[in-house]
């Protein structure tokens, strides 16, 4: 332990990388974690003439389907891989798994073929997500890290705007399978970018191995559990056999998981981990604030579309009030860090602040103009926004060196499984009402003239703002390492 310590230590000191060679990496991870990104939100413009192109296209929604899956799924097993045999040769792993999803979807001979490739991707995107975060911890003590994680933010924000312009330009003047090309060479760029400055990073967790067996029991019960949370109530009926024997089954194998954990002499996710009060509030912070958060910016177009009167051009320029006001706040938030004591008061104002914007949203929904949605859209997104960079930093910094992989997938597996998650929530509350689910087109918006069952998500979503906000209340507060101008020692 001593041993991995101070070679930490030597990493965010800066002795065995220079500054030109830290920002190469972090370049290099941030443009890897861009295509990751943008390859959750390019498909969906371009799905028409996909299925035009390739027939079949009832099987359409498996293109995002198969990505979400696999991306989820595999987003743990990455931490802790990148522990035991060092981040060099697992980010290059999640790169090249990437590329060959690409490769096979571009080729794509029909579309049972480009749904494999599809998950081929998304079993490389999963593994770019947790490890930009967890090599940009190895380079930055905790204090000067967090503003870091507004790049994060801002590389996501990026991937929601230019995603669908590029998506939608390649299908209609060019051809879809570019959505698919581009990746490759800039994935390459990106290896050669972080190739030799990332051979300097020391492997944390050496003398350990993987559990094959649990790695397997989470995947499958992953798969399930969001297989469920796709096809309620859009497919089947919630209380339908098929939804009902998905989670039975999904339970099955988080019980297995859970016992191989307990008995595993070396778990795939340490039980210190788990364990650690700061690792539970945080992650399970994230888990409910992007819950809200992606179940809002998939109803709020639709809200624009029916009650406020916007086209759908008009309803996806106005969520760009949502996204800046997001990457904002993480900035904001980023900042602020390195100067304050107790910084998890950063989240919890951000986040009560949220709360109040939508619940005002809410008592406002009947008669709200434009400007008043997009000013309360904005701070939203300004006050949740904040809350990514505390969380991060504190999970980060409550484990040792050897497990910050591991601490770091988990945070981003739950933040994918929330997503998954407030979907389906809001999903089912529009159900309720009869709207549309999200996804189903606009036909039907013509048909609502109540704006109760948007007041009803806002509501709902500002609840789960509140579970994060008592989340974080319960989170420890413990000093970050490293150093900072203007930052007081906490007491223990």
């Amino acid at each position: 332990m001593d041993q991995a310590v101070d070679k930490q230590t030597m990493v965010e000191t800066g002795t065995p990388l220079t500054e030109t060679e830290k920002n190469a990496i972090i370049a290099g991870v941030l443009l890897s974690m861009l295509l990751a990104a943008l390859d959750q939100t390019i498909v969906a413009p371009a799905m028409p003439t996909i299925g035009h192109a390739l027939g079949h296209a009832q099987y359409l929604p498996w293109i995002v389907t198969g990505y979400l899956l696999t991306a989820t799924a595999m987003a743990p097993l990455y931490g802790k891989i990148s522990d035991v045999y060092g981040r060099r040769p697992t980010v290059y792993a999640a790169i090249l798994i990437f590329l060959l999803g690409s490769l096979v979807s571009a080729m794509a001979p029909n579309m049972f073929v480009l749904v494999i490739g599809r998950a081929i991707q998304g079993a490389g995107g999963g593994g770019l997500f947790t490890l930009t975060q967890t090599v940009i911890g190895d380079l930055v003590p905790p204090r000067e890290r967090a503003r870091y994680t507004a790049w994060i933010s801002g590389t996501w924000a990026v991937a929601s705007i230019a995603g669908p312009l590029l998506g939608g330009t390649f299908a209609e003047h060019l051809h879809w399978s570019l959505i698919f090309w581009i990746n490759i060479p800039l994935g390459l760029l990106a290896m050669a970018i972080i190739n030799k400055p990332l051979k300097k990073l020391p492997i944390a967790a050496k003398q350990h191995r993987i559990d094959g067996l649990g790695a397997l029991l989470l995947v499958a019960a992953t798969a399930l559990l969001l297989l469920a949370l796709n096809w309620g109530g859009s497919e089947y009926p919630w209380l339908s056999r098929e939804i009902l024997g998905l989670l039975a089954v999904s339970a099955i194998f988080w019980a297995a998981f859970a016992l191989r954990l307990l008995r595993a002499a070396e778990p795939l996710i340490s039980l210190e981990v788990l364990g650690n009060p700061i690792v539970l509030a945080g992650t399970s912070s994230v888990f409910l604030l992007q819950a809200a958060n992606i179940g809002l910016a998939v109803y709020l177009p639709v809200y624009l579309q029916s009650i406020v009167g916007l086209s759908v051009s008009q309803s996806g320029l106005a969520m760009l009030g949502l996204l800046l006001g997001t990457v904002a706040g993480a900035t904001l938030s980023g900042r602020m860090i390195q100067h304050v004591t107790h910084y998890k008061r950063i989240a919890m104002v951000g986040v009560l602040f949220s709360t109040i914007c939508l619940g005002l949203l809410a008592l406002v929904a009947g008669s709200a103009s434009l400007p008043v949605v997009e000013i309360l859209t904005i701070c939203v997104g300004l006050g949740s926004g904040t809350t990514f960079p505390v969380a991060t930093i504190s999970v980060q910094n409550a484990v040792d060196p050897a497990h910050l992989g591991v601490a770091t997938g988990v945070l981003t597996f739950l933040r994918s499984l929330g997503s998954a998650l407030g979907v389906a929530m809001l999903g089912a509350v529009a159900l309720g009402y009869g709207l549309p689910l999200a996804g189903e087109g606009t036909l039907a918006l013509g048909q609502v003239i109540s704006a109760a069952p948007f007041a009803m998500i806002f509501l709902v979503a500002a609840a789960t703002l509140l579970m994060a906000l008592v989340a974080l209340c319960l989170m420890p507060e413990i000093p970050l390492r490293g150093k900072a101008e203007h930052a007081p020692v906490m007491a223990e």
